[in-house]
């Protein structure tokens, strides 16, 4: 009797470890590009990594200011359908249409009223697209890595 496992179980190890790899040139981390500064030093995950912990290299303190108020000075962008961005890429981000340039912002998980400060980074699409979030963020907000959450998207605030 063949047993057959369900695809999405089979292939979630296999991404993950792909994603690890992809750009990635050394075994040990190294610090995230400059343009990450909402990650600030956070490092890339080392290319032996697989769960999601090890993907997540943030901070306890990086946790902390991502998790921090909103500010009184953001401003409402919409909502966005976001699912797991490159777990490869560090910090707290979120890649969406909803911004053409790169900017500081909020993302608001509502089934968990959970928030967490990102940097809002441009991609090409309509603005009512679907978005990428960072595993990082994505856990820090309580959501499901494997689903696509709809999330609420605030520009502007201080991002840690």
């Amino acid at each position: 009797m063949r047993v057959i496992a369900p695809l999405p179980a089979l292939l979630l190890p296999v991404l993950l470890a792909a994603c690890a790899q992809q750009g990635q040139q050394a075994a040990a981390p190294v610090a995230a590009p400059a343009s990450s500064a909402a990650s600030g030093a956070a490092l890339r995950p080392p290319t032996s990594a697989r769960t999601q912990e090890q993907f997540d290299t943030t901070s306890a303190a990086e946790r902390s200011a991502a998790a921090a108020a909103p500010a009184a000075s953001e401003r409402k962008l919409g909502s966005t359908v976001a699912s797991l961005g490159d777990p490869a890429d560090p910090g707290f981000w979120l890649e969406t249409p909803m911004v053409s340039s790169v900017t500081k912002g909020r993302v608001v998980y509502p089934a968990t009223g959970k928030s967490a400060q990102v940097e809002l980074r441009p991609i090409e699409g309509p603005a009512s697209g679907g978005s990428r979030i960072s595993l990082p963020a994505m856990r820090l907000i309580g959501a499901p890595l494997t689903d696509l959450p709809t999330l609420t998207v605030y520009a502007g605030g201080a991002t840690g």
